[in-house]
C-alpha cells in the first residue's frame, strides 16, 4: 500500500511538472503571436474601417483634465471620471485589462524602459502635474490610451447605436437591437399577468445567454410554480440578443444599469428571489447589495470567489486564479487564452461567433437536441468586445469589492442563502464556495457530485427545478 500511494505521489509530481514545463513552452509561444496578431488587426481594421482602432496593447497616454471633460486615472487605480450629461459617473475599469505580464510584454517594457532612460532630463512629463493658468486647473494624468479613446468617444457624442466591428457579426439576431429605439436587455418572461405573487430573476454567467435557463429549468417547473411565480431571464448586455455597443466598457454600472431598466423597472418589480450562475453570482450579490430590502432568497451557482490574501494586488491575484496559463485541465487554458489574450480571443470570436449561424446548425444537425442548440447559440452570440470588458471588468476588476459585498449580505439582508457547487468544476473550484460561506455563515453550501460547471444545471434540471421552488416556498413573503 505504502508502495502504491508512493508511486502515485511520483506520478502526480512528474504530471504537475511537464504540465508546467509545457504551459510555459505554449504560452510563451502565445505571447508572441498575440504580440504578432496585433500588428495584423491594426493593418486589417486601418483597410476595412479607414482609421487605427485602438488595443489595450497601446502605451501610456497623456489625459487633460479641462473643460468639463474629465477622463481621469491616478496611477496604481483602476478608475475613471467621466462627464455623461452634466454628470460625474465613476467608471471602474480593471487593470488586467492592460497589465498582463509576459515573456513578451516583459521584454517589450524593459527595452522601451532602456529607451526612456537615454532620453535628456527634462522630456519626461510627471503624472498628476498641476498647470495653474488664467484660473483654468488643469491635471495631467497617464491612463491606457485606449480607454481615453473609448471614453473620448462615448463624451464626444457618438452615434446611439455604432455600428458593428467588420469582426463582428451583424445578423438579425445579433443586431435587431440596433433598429429599435429602446436600449434595454433581451428579457424573456414567463408566468401569470394577473394574481402573481412572486417574481425570480435570473442571470446568467460568462458567455451564455438566457437560453442556459429558458431551455433547461423553465420547462421543468411545476404548474403550481409557473402559475404562482413570474420567472424573468435575462441576456447580459453584449450577450444572447442584447445590446452590443461597440463603445461601451461593460463596467459592473453599467450591467447593474441595464438589469434595473429592462426589469426591475418596466416590470415594476419591487421584491424579488435571484438565481445566478458563475460570473451572474457577482452581479447578483452586488444588485442584492443595492436592494437590500427587495431580495426574498439569493441561490448561486458556482460563484467565483477568491480571497485576496494580504498585500496582493486583487485584480492581478484573480486574473492568475481564474486563468492560471495551465494548458490542463482543458477549461483552465480555455480561460486562459480568453483572459491573458486580447487578440488571439478577438480571432477565436471572428471564427465562432461571426460564424454562429453555421455553427448552430451544424449542431443541431449532428445532435438533433434543441437544448445543445440553443446553449451552443448563447455560447456564441457575443462580441469580443463586450466578452473582453465583462471578463476582466466584472471577474477581476469586482476582485477588491467581494469582501464587502459578502458582509453587506451578511449584516443588512435577511434573506437565505443557498450556494451550489459541482464537485468536478474545474473552473472555478468548490472552494470558493466554502470560500462565500466562510464570510456568510448562514449561507448553506450544496455540493453535487459528479456534476461541473455546467452540469450543475445542465442534465439535473428537473432536480434543479424542484430545489428552487422549495428554496422560493420557504422564503414566500419574507425580505
Amino acid at each position: 500500500m505504502a508502495v502504491l500511494d508512493k508511486t502515485r505521489s511520483v506520478l502526480t509530481l512528474t504530471g504537475r511538472v511537464i504540465n508546467e514545463v509545457v504551459s510555459f513552452i505554449v504560452f510563451s509561444i502565445l505571447d508572441v503571436v498575440d504580440f504578432v496578431l496585433c500588428y495584423f488587426y491594426k493593418v486589417v481594421d486601418f483597410f476595412v474601417e479607414a482609421e487605427w482602432k485602438p488595443c489595450y496593447c497601446s502605451s501610456a497616454k497623456e489625459a487633460i483634465t479641462s473643460s468639463g471633460k474629465i477622463l481621469v486615472s491616478e496611477q496604481g487605480e483602476s478608475k475613471i471620471v467621466c462627464l455623461t450629461s452634466s454628470k460625474l459617473q465613476l467608471e471602474e475599469i480593471s487593470d488586467t485589462l492592460y497589465t498582463r505580464p509576459s515573456l513578451v510584454s516583459e521584454v517589450s517594457k524593459s527595452t522601451v524602459n532602456e529607451l526612456k532612460r537615454l532620453k535628456p532630463e527634462g522630456t519626461v512629463i510627471q503624472s498628476c502635474e498641476k498647470i495653474n493658468k488664467k484660473r483654468t486647473v488643469r491635471s495631467t494624468f497617464t491612463i491606457n490610451s485606449t480607454i481615453v479613446e473609448m471614453l473620448q468617444g462615448k463624451i464626444g457624442g457618438q452615434q446611439s447605436h455604432p455600428i458593428p466591428r467588420w469582426s463582428d457579426c451583424d445578423c438579425k439576431t445579433c443586431n435587431s437591437w440596433a433598429s429599435s429605439c429602446k436600449e434595454t436587455l433581451f428579457v424573456r418572461a414567463e408566468g401569470p399577468k394577473d394574481n402573481m405573487q412572486e417574481d425570480v430573476l435570473f442571470i446568467h454567467g460568462f458567455i451564455s445567454s438566457s437560453a442556459f435557463w429558458t431551455e433547461t429549468l423553465f420547462p421543468n417547473f411545476s404548474n403550481s410554480a409557473k402559475s404562482m411565480y413570474r420567472l424573468f431571464a435575462i441576456d447580459l448586455l453584449g450577450f444572447g440578443r442584447s445590446p452590443k455597443p461597440t463603445d461601451s466598457l461593460y463596467t459592473l454600472r453599467e450591467h447593474l444599469d441595464m438589469i434595473e431598466r429592462s426589469v426591475l423597472e418596466p416590470y415594476k418589480v419591487k421584491s424579488f428571489h435571484i438565481v445566478a450562475h458563475s460570473l451572474g453570482c457577482i452581479l447578483a450579490l452586488a444588485l442584492a447589495v443595492k436592494h437590500p430590502g427587495s431580495v426574498k432568497s439569493l441561490t448561486l451557482l458556482a460563484p467565483p470567489y477568491f480571497p485576496v490574501p494580504k498585500g496582493e494586488q486583487a485584480t492581478q491575484h484573480v486574473m492568475r486564479r481564474v486563468a492560471p496559463r495551465r494548458v490542463w485541465p482543458a477549461i483552465a487554458f480555455g480561460a486562459s487564452i480568453a483572459c491573458w489574450y486580447e487578440h488571439i480571443s478577438r480571432t477565436i470570436c471572428l471564427l465562432i461567433c461571426k460564424n454562429h449561424r453555421w455553427w448552430e446548425f451544424l449542431t443541431k444537425l449532428v445532435t438533433r437536441n434543441r437544448m445543445r442548440t440553443y446553449l451552443i447559440e448563447g455560447f456564441c452570440c457575443h462580441t469580443h468586445n463586450a466578452a473582453w470588458h465583462t471578463l476582466h471588468n466584472i471577474i477581476c476588476g469586482t476582485a477588491a469589492k467581494m469582501d464587502a459585498y459578502l458582509d453587506a449580505v451578511r449584516n443588512c439582508l435577511k434573506c437565505e442563502v443557498t450556494i451550489y457547487h459541482g464537485r468536478d468544476d474545474e473552473l472555478i473550484p468548490v472552494e470558493c464556495s466554502y470560500n462565500v460561506q466562510s464570510r456568510i455563515p448562514r449561507a448553506r453550501v450544496k455540493v453535487i457530485e459528479k456534476k461541473d460547471h455546467i452540469t450543475i444545471v445542465v442534465g439535473r434540471q428537473e432536480d434543479f427545478a424542484r430545489e428552487l421552488e422549495e428554496i422560493w416556498k420557504n422564503n414566500r413573503g419574507s425580505n
